[in-house]
């Protein structure tokens, strides 16, 4: 499912690139927005928006996109989406960063369980690192608003730029649910002690998707600077 990238790095034509990466996007959408999605459902989805901007970064190498990308009327689309992509990278930046202090609070919460202490305070610590991540959100999406233009390669990367968006937002809000009150708020050393076992597989589970998910936008981050590198490129020829 991860965009058919072997046809698609190598189409026939440049009309069946666009349409391969077009129904990528809409499959890649739907799944995001799904309420039965999982931490598994974003880290396969991150790897598939991976895929797409190698997709469209082979488009962006062909001589007529090249030309379409210089030419005078599309310097100010192309110099707009340059602009619009340092937003998402910030984004990707910050996510990042949530996600190791995340990990961090998991490790805690997975200490204060061997305990057998109240873990409440890292429940809590958990929640409000989420919540951070969540308002990151609100802000992005003013800035990355982007008007109809002319090039198929430009409203591509916009429409990837979108779901990047979409997707990095859900995934921050599916962690958001992964520890919750009261769950996870007291693990005393009598009446939870004999779950402890299944809640520190649990947590160890949690800490190990996390990991994936850095890893996952970590790629995707090297895939949006290849694809800024490019228009770059474009706008220098």
């Amino acid at each position: 499912m991860a965009c058919h990238l072997r046809s698609a790095s190598t189409p026939s034509s440049p009309r069946s690139s666009n349409t391969q990466v077009e129904q990528q996007l809409q499959i890649l959408s739907a799944t995001v927005s799904s309420p039965s999605a999982t931490i598994n459902t974003m880290c396969h989805g991150l790897k598939r928006l991976a895929d797409i901007y190698s997709c469209i970064q082979n488009m962006m190498c062909t001589p007529s996109s090249q030309a379409s990308l210089c030419h005078t009327l599309q310097r100010a689309a192309v110099e707009a989406e340059l602009g619009r992509s340092l937003v998402v990278l910030d984004l990707c930046n910050a996510m990042q960063d949530s996600f190791m202090e995340l990990k961090m609070t998991v490790q805690e919460l997975l200490l204060a369980l061997k305990r057998g202490g109240d873990a409440s305070a890292q429940v809590k610590a958990y929640a409000r690192l989420a919540k951070k991540a969540q308002k990151q959100f609100k802000k992005i999406s003013k800035k990355t608003a982007s008007d109809k233009n002319d090039s198929r390669v430009v409203m591509l990367l916009a429409e990837a730029r979108e779901i990047t968006i979409s997707l990095l937002e859900s995934t921050s809000s599916v962690l958001s649910k992964q520890i919750e009150m009261p769950k996870w708020s007291l693990v005393s050393k009598t009446s939870q002690k004999s779950k402890a076992p299944c809640e520190e597989e649990q947590l160890q589970a949690l800490e190990h998707s996390i990991g994936d998910l850095e890893s996952r936008v970590g790629l995707l981050y090297r895939r949006l600077i290849q694809n800024r590198v490019s228009l770059l490129n474009a706008l220098s020829s």
